[in-house]
């Protein structure tokens, strides 16, 4: 029997605003996610104002309902003021938690705030067992798993970390491998990672062989596997869907608590409220096919139309799920005294809460004294609240009667009282204001450093090196051309995968240890398992483009992990980085076609698969732009950009390296590249600036 059997598994809801925190509290999720007015990754929807936010936590602690903040986009360094006045907006509101991407935001909170639980976003991409382990040594009590993985590798990571899981049972998928999606900023300066996607994904990208919609999911429904997905360790079941209508949350949630506990659920209506070509559990299946694949049709569009009033009286009313005892006494001369009891919120325990409230004395009965069946019946009349009465004494002398009207009064009276003391909210306390106080002002260099990467061993020859201060090479190609860390180890980088699901993250580690003893002395990361393996092997680490560093004060905490040198976000401006005030080197892609999206669900897979692929293929867009593809062994494939980053005519001083990163260039367009950048050659093809000289929204 799993040791996880037992768990009592937390149903998760989407909060856009307010109509969907009432479905969703009012059908019976256990927590809820919400943004409040800044640094959510749902900037366009409905949101909470920093002044309601209290009111939101105590609505829903008195229901049994908790909150969980999301301050889970990245920030840059201009925005630390307003950072700030958002974090103390949330210790002071009480809520259970915040979600967290930025490595500075969870400094912040772990700084000035170490009451308040932190919990690792989906889009830090904690997808493997190292993954998580180092969320944990960052301080985070839970980690939302990356969409990607199977029940069987949920399982592993579960049984390997001693950290509560979160993952996504119902909802919209990413191609992308959440925060390392770059095609929304690239292509029309809406980054997901700011909250803004305007979801290009969802268009119409075509595959070489004619399939449409090539980027575009099925939604997830695992609805099914919920009891196996507790027997795998999971501590909570994720609805996605803040962007949604209430009408979707009332019947995610029903259909989520109707699944937990063994009972049927009304899988078309569910499928009728949203879909996308109907459902997929793929990913949690292992299957990763073509049946994953779907796009919004117009009869998923009308379909909801008949449900949705059906939808909305699941949540008319309150739903009555809290017990409360009551004890009336009656006593001739005295005033009516009605005492009130219930639990606690979140409690196991018998603490209880108590109210007591005083109406008229009684008087003498003419005709019908109160009796305890009458009594009931009136102080049971509890609707509108979410109270139910459990337990009942009555106490009184004979022959006396109180009004139908004093005792609903007694009644709402005492119950006001308690749903007032259930809410009361418990701020957290903040701390002393939040410094950047170990990020350095280290100055940067007028002629940066040149690192040049390549994908295959093939692009790259001798002279190169020669032009080179560093040289960048996937692991798989060091391993399989040893002649180049027995030539240039003193320059070589080894690039760990950007993914390394638990399947595959036992054998990168192997192979980074049999390099290192062949000379290699030094690793490249743009995912945080790369951080433990680092570790692991005791080999110095450079971080890439991939861990979305912004500002300073994450660079800082990436340099206290043990870092000796960084690659910022391409989403940031030269402007802003070089502003940052870091004390390692950081340096920024010079050239390259940028990785737009990685993907575990292949776009351009056949019926059978991928057997017969070659690994290099393109995607089409509506305006006949090709976006190439690279596969990395058949585990995941990368989206790159249709045009190069060019920016050889630019000024892109004062930084300390430029990476060229080279995918599918031959060596002898490699070296042209780096002549035109030494000549600062103006292009004659099209290319891209990327953001460098734009401002990121």
């Amino acid at each position: 029997m799993s040791k996880y059997k037992n768990i009592n598994m937390e149903i998760l809801a989407p909060v856009g605003g307010s109509g969907q925190l009432t479905a969703a509290v009012r059908c019976g999720a256990d927590a809820v996610y919400l943004g409040a007015s800044l640094f959510n990754a749902r900037r366009n929807a409905e949101n909470f104002s920093d002044e309601n936010l209290r009111d939101i936590v105590s609505y829903c602690h008195s229901r049994d309902v908790k909150v969980y903040i999301t301050v889970n986009t990245l920030v840059m360094d201009q925005e630390k003021e307003d950072l700030i006045a958002q974090a103390k907006c949330i210790a002071d509101s009480g809520a259970d938690a915040v979600i967290i991407q930025d490595l500075a935001v969870n400094a912040l909170f772990r700084d000035c705030c170490p009451g308040l639980r932190r919990h690792a976003s989906t889009q830090m991409l904690v997808h493997n067992i190292s993954g998580a382990k180092m969320a944990k040594e960052l301080g985070f009590q839970r980690v939302v798993l990356a969409r990607e993985l199977s029940l069987r590798e949920i399982w592993e990571i579960n049984s390997a970390v001693d950290i509560e899981t979160e993952v996504f049972v119902h909802g919209a998928l990413c191609m992308c491998v959440s925060g390392g999606c770059y095609l929304s900023s690239l292509l029309g300066e809406r980054s997901g990672n700011r909250g803004l996607c305007a979801q290009p994904c969802r268009l119409n990208f075509r595959s070489s062989k004619g399939r449409e919609y090539a980027l575009s999911l099925r939604d997830l429904c695992a609805l099914d596997m919920v009891r196996e997905l507790r027997e795998a360790g999971v501590s909570s079941l994720k609805i996605e869907g803040r962007m949604k209508r209430p009408e979707y949350v009332g019947a995610a949630v029903t259909a989520c608590r109707q699944a937990l506990a063994g009972a049927p659920y009304d899988a078309k209506r569910l499928q009728a409220v949203f879909s996308r070509s109907g459902f997929t559990d793929g990913y949690l299946r292992g299957k990763r096919n073509l049946s994953m694949f779907g796009y919004r049709r117009k009869e998923d569009v009308t379909a909801a139309s008949p449900v949705l009033r059906e939808l909305a009286s699941l949540y008319k009313d309150e739903t009555r799920t809290v017990p409360v005892n009551m004890t009336l006494k009656l006593k001739s001369g005295c005033p009516a005294e009605l005492e009130a009891s219930c639990p606690k919120p979140f409690e196991h325990s018998e603490a209880v809460l108590s109210a007591v409230s005083f109406g008229p004395e009684p008087q003498t009965a003419f005709a019908k004294p109160l009796t305890e069946e009458l009594a009931v019946k009136n102080l049971g009349k509890t609707g509108g609240t979410p109270f139910y009465l459990k337990e009942f004494t009555f106490s009184s002398q004979p022959e006396l009667m109180l009004p139908s009207s004093a005792l609903n009064a007694l009644r709402r009276d005492a119950l006001n009282e308690l749903l007032n003391k259930r809410g009361s909210v418990s701020p957290h306390r903040f701390l002393i204001p939040f410094e950047n106080s170990n990020c350095g002002a280290k100055k940067k260099n007028e002629r940066p450093e040149r690192w040049l990467r390549f994908e295959r061993r093939e692009q790259f020859r001798g002279e190169l090196a020669q032009q080179a201060d560093r040289l960048l090479f996937p692991l798989s190609e060091l391993y399989a051309n040893p002649e180049l860390l027995r030539n240039y180890a003193e320059k070589i980088i080894g690039e760990l995968p950007s993914l390394a699901f638990p399947e595959y993250e036992k054998s990168v580690f192997e192979q980074a240890e049999i390099l290192k003893s062949r000379g290699l002395n030094c690793l490249w990361t743009d995912n945080l398992y790369g951080i433990k393996l680092a570790e692991s092997l005791n080999l110095p680490l450079c971080g890439g483009w991939g861990l979305n560093v912004l500002n300073s004060k994450a660079a800082a905490e990436y340099e206290a992990l043990g870092l000796i040198g960084l690659t910022a976000s391409f989403e940031l401006s030269l402007h802003r980085l070089r502003k940052m005030k870091t004390r390692i080197p950081t340096g920024m892609i010079a050239y390259g076609h940028l990785p737009l999206m990685r993907m575990r669900a292949c776009p351009v897979q056949s019926e059978k698969g991928c057997a017969s692929c070659k690994g290099t293929s393109e995607l089409t867009d509506r305006r006949g732009y090709r976006f190439p593809l690279l596969c990395t062994e058949k585990r995941y494939v990368t989206l790159l950009n249709s045009l190069p980053l060019y920016l050889a005519d630019k000024d892109i001083s004062r930084v300390d390296f430029h990476v060229y990163w080279f995918t599918r260039e031959t060596p002898v367009q490699c070296q042209e590249i780096l002549d035109a950048y030494r000549e600062k050659k103006v292009p004659e093809a099209p290319r891209t600036c990327g953001l460098y000289f734009r401002e990121l929204k």
